[in-house]
């Protein structure tokens, strides 16, 4: 049977398009600037030297690592409350928010305390080199406090966003940008009588600005008398069966964001100790691909609110046509992205403090990445699709499998054993995106990934499983008959 013949009326391409920009243009411009600050840390940076760069990469490691432990979290909190959303459940979008927020709150004051009071910990795991050791230790010690600021910024606008508000968080990013480029020209350079602080004024500004992203955040919410954000007294109202429910949906996010962070850590000790060059221009490469994530972050965020908005509602065949398109779109402004940002690398590298041989690193990488990232990034928009539908499972399956049974050893055996080109080791972290995605556009296809947590779900998928021939056997998974 062809999808044609399961949809009972044609696909509505203006709506789908008026909701998609509405969402996914905010969210890319809101990323966009996010990933702007930290080209202009870079930029400025690049003024002190390469080992400064160098070490304020790694140190962005470390963040990442932070991510990948509270992501899992996130991923479950869009699931649940964009389903109750588009379900008007507004206890399930209380305590979902509850929740998300105490559990990513807890993942941030643990890095806080690691970075403020023992910074040298991640540095001696992530480099050997001395020199950038102490210059990232000044960093960290500075910058732990944006931890916090940050990821309660971020709880905070998962929320918004779940419910199709984006506007708040980007005016707070944009206010968040114009302090950080401020704070960074003063704190680093000294200028206006402060006193040139270097690495350390750079960590402070990040530190600031993350506090005024989440300042501006809470006081539009409160002038503008959000619901949810302020309702203390529902967050926290949680049943042991709720409880039970969210974590089983959220374990197999948990799994794959921490399992990704320990697979990219391992990589990233292999990244920290090639030559000062190579460490400069991966720092580099990092806020390039944050720019293309930035394009296609508004893009895979309103994926998974479109669709998860649908599912919940009790309309799983219009979640599942737009989730088809969705992945084809997103796809194609990656590609438009990596094309304008390699055509503009000659400038945008000088501008960022590499020459000659980081110069020549980060060319390649980054002409190696825009090979690969359509397809990379095209398995991430299927794998929050799937989330926010209800199908925590099946991405991240797949990318823990291929993470340390493919990539971590092909790094490794590379770089140690067979002594390749850096280039080489560097396209091995990517060496298994192409086998996921037909794994993806296969489960894609075959509807499985529609799984409600809201009644009005639920009770709409038995019919969406017959039209698209998946047969359910009683207490069993669904499986596509033949």
């Amino acid at each position: 049977m062809t999808t044609a013949s399961k949809t009972k009326e044609p696909f509505e391409w203006g709506p789908f398009l008026k909701g998609l920009a509405a969402l996914a243009i905010p969210i890319a411009f809101q990323n966009l600037l996010t990933t702007t600050g930290s080209m202009v840390d870079t930029i400025m940076l690049g003024r002190l030297g390469e080992r400064e760069v160098g070490a304020v990469g790694l140190c962005s490691n470390f963040a990442s690592l932070m991510f990948s432990c509270y992501w899992g979290f996130a991923g479950g909190g869009v699931m649940f409350i964009s389903q109750y959303w588009g379900a008007k459940d507004d206890k399930g979008i209380n305590r979902s928010y509850g929740i998300t927020l105490s559990f990513m709150m807890t993942v941030s004051f643990i890095y806080f305390i690691l970075a403020t009071f023992f910074p040298w910990i991640p540095m001696r795991l992530y480099t050997d080199n001395p020199e950038i050791q102490a210059i990232g230790i000044r960093y960290l010690h500075y910058a732990g406090a944006s931890y916090i600021f940050s990821v309660l910024s971020t709880v905070m606008s998962l929320l918004l966003r779940s419910m199709e508000k984006v506007k708040v968080p980007l005016i707070a990013s944009i206010a968040s940008l114009i302090a950080n480029i401020f704070l960074n020209y003063v704190l680093i350079f000294g200028k206006l009588g402060f006193p040139a602080m270097g690495i350390e004024g750079a960590a402070l500004a990040t530190s600031i600005a993350a506090f005024v992203n989440c300042a501006v955040i809470a006081a539009a919410c409160l002038i503008k008398k959000q619901r949810y954000i302020f309702e203390f007294s529902q967050h926290f109202k949680w049943s042991g069966a709720f409880i039970r429910l969210y974590l089983r949906r959220c374990a197999p996010i948990i799994a794959n964001e921490l399992g990704i962070g320990i697979g990219l850590l391992l990589i990233n000790i292999v990244l920290g100790r090639q030559i000062e060059p190579v460490i400069a221009a991966v720092a580099v490469f990092n806020v390039l691909q944050g720019v293309i994530i930035a394009f296609f972050g508004g893009f895979s965020s309103a994926a998974s609110v479109l669709v998860g908005s649908k599912v919940g509602a009790g309309e799983p065949e219009v979640a599942y046509q737009r989730g088809i398109r969705l992945v084809y779109l997103s796809s194609a402004v990656v590609a438009i992205a990596c094309a304008v940002i390699f055509a503009l690398h000659r400038p945008i590298l000088t501008a960022m403090g590499l020459s000659g041989q980081s110069y020549w690193y980060a060319k390649y990488m980054f002409l190696i990445y825009s090979c690969v990232a359509v397809v990379r990034l095209g398995n991430w928009t299927h794998n929050d699709m799937y989330r926010s539908a209800g199908d925590s499972a099946y991405g991240s399956i797949l990318e823990l499998s291929f993470m340390f049974g493919m990539v971590v050893p092909a790094v490794y055996l590379s770089n140690y054993l067979f002594k390749a080109p850096f280039l080489v080791v560097f396209y091995c972290m990517f060496c298994d995106e192409p086998i996921r995605y037909i794994l993806m556009q296969v489960h894609l296809y075959s509807g499985k990934w529609i799984k409600p947590v809201s009644e009005e779900g639920k009770k709409a998928l038995p019919a969406f499983q017959k039209a698209h021939g998946i047969k359910v056997k009683e207490g069993k998974k669904a499986v596509k008959s033949n």
